[in-house]
């Protein structure tokens, strides 16, 4: 029983059987491998189509539907349109194949370490084409970028990565720089279907550096304190873990008896090690490690004193700064009354005439005018004495 028409394997033939025996329009590939009873030939020099579907390997498939993207093997009889010669002779035979290029990967998720190598897996299954293209593209941040084109490496991997056998890409010393999608497109042209592509995304794993910890010197009892620690180059992002005298921290001191003492929660995504309430037995010498797939890094070791709160000291403490403050009041009221402020009496220049109102004749009296009288007698006396000092230099041989 015949199976069902396929057109393209028709254009197929159409395209590559010879002109001595033309074929109907609507001859195809069947999936029966019994001969097609009932084909109308367009002349009587026609000749009835016998076709047997097989896969690349040759293995018969029957009762399955087509699949474009596997290749069929389509062997065709073609023998003269005659009863008498029923079963026909093989007359002429021709075999087409009907390629479909596919592509496949046998990591499409690599992960590697930075400065190691890694391959980026393309393979071309079902292609029959002699003529390949092959063009490998990076998208990183949205932009697309080639990286393999017109047969040589493109952008930031020339010089460090090369084709790998028929389309795989080989890259050395990888860095964080060339984590992103790979794009491998195939063009094989002849083929049913001429273009496939895959992508293969390429992950690079960073090992965290030293991180960086904040840790209190020295804390009262009952007070809260919070302990960082940070790091910025790891990839994938690092988690954090606490440790105090070389004891790892839990997440929450209330999940481990061993910590029944203390009131603390770890953030191992942050980092941050918050103490709600200190107590003594928190003191001690703290350090954090960084971890990820790639590796780990630790920070130095920092000392975390917690001393007890004296009120007694501190109630003293105040009030001795308190009477001091009194004692200091009291005498600055002494020397004010017992005049050590007044530099000088209001007389000579340091007093001040007061203001003339307007409209208002002010006329000084003898006492005000004195002050002025001593002034005036005082600084002629003095340039009378210098006046005679520097006569007598200039008499002097």
């Amino acid at each position: 029983m015949a199976g069902a028409l396929h057109s393209d394997c028709a254009d197929e033939f159409d395209r590559r059987l010879p002109g001595p025996c033309p074929l109907h329009q609507k001859a195809a590939c069947y999936t029966s491998p019994r001969p097609v009873y009932g084909f109308r030939p367009r002349t009587r020099s026609a000749s009835i189509l016998h076709v047997t579907r097989k896969t690349m390997e040759g293995s018969r498939i029957r009762g399955q539907e087509w699949q474009p993207s596997r290749p069929l093997l389509c062997t065709v009889r073609l023998r003269p349109l005659t009863t008498r010669d029923w079963p026909p002779q093989r007359g002429h035979e021709q075999s087409c194949l009907i390629g479909a290029v596919n592509l496949k990967s046998s990591n499409r998720n690599p992960v590697v370490q930075e400065f190691e190598s890694v391959e980026l897996s393309c393979i071309i299954t079902d292609s029959h084409a002699n003529d390949l293209r092959i063009e490998w593209k990076k998208i990183q941040d949205g932009e697309t970028a080639y990286v393999f084109f017109e047969n040589k490496i493109q952008g930031d991997l020339a010089g460090r990565a090369e084709l790998l056998g028929q389309s795989s890409l080989k890259i050395w010393n990888v860095t964080r720089r060339d984590s992103a999608l790979y794009r491998c497109e195939v063009v094989a042209r002849g083929d049913r279907k001429e273009v496939d592509e895959i992508a293969v995304e390429l992950a690079v794993q960073v090992k965290p550096v030293t991180p960086t910890c904040r840790v209190p010197k020295a804390v009262p009892v009952g007070k809260t304190a919070t302990l960082y620690c940070q790091e910025s180059e790891g990839y994938p992002r690092p988690h954090y873990s606490w440790y105090r005298n070389s004891v790892p921290l839990p997440t929450d001191s209330r999940a481990n008896p061993r910590f029944r003492n203390s009131s603390f929660l770890l953030n191992s995504e942050t980092g941050t090690l918050v103490f709600s309430a200190v107590h003594k037995e928190d003191s001690g010498r703290y350090y954090c490690i960084a971890a990820n797939d790639a590796g780990t890094a630790k920070c130095e070791e920092q000392e975390m004193e917690v001393y007890d709160l004296n009120i007694g000291g501190i109630i003293g403490g105040v009030l001795v700064v308190l009477v001091v403050l009194l004692l200091i009041t009291l005498g600055i009221c002494c020397a004010y009354r017992r005049g050590y402020f007044i530099s000088s009496k209001q007389e000579g220049e340091s007093y001040k005439t007061p203001g003339k109102l307007d409209g208002v004749s002010y006329i000084r009296t003898d006492e005000e005018r004195e002050p002025s009288r001593r002034t005036e007698q005082t600084l002629v006396q003095k340039l009378f004495v210098l006046a005679k000092v520097d006569r007598s230099s200039f008499l002097t041989p």
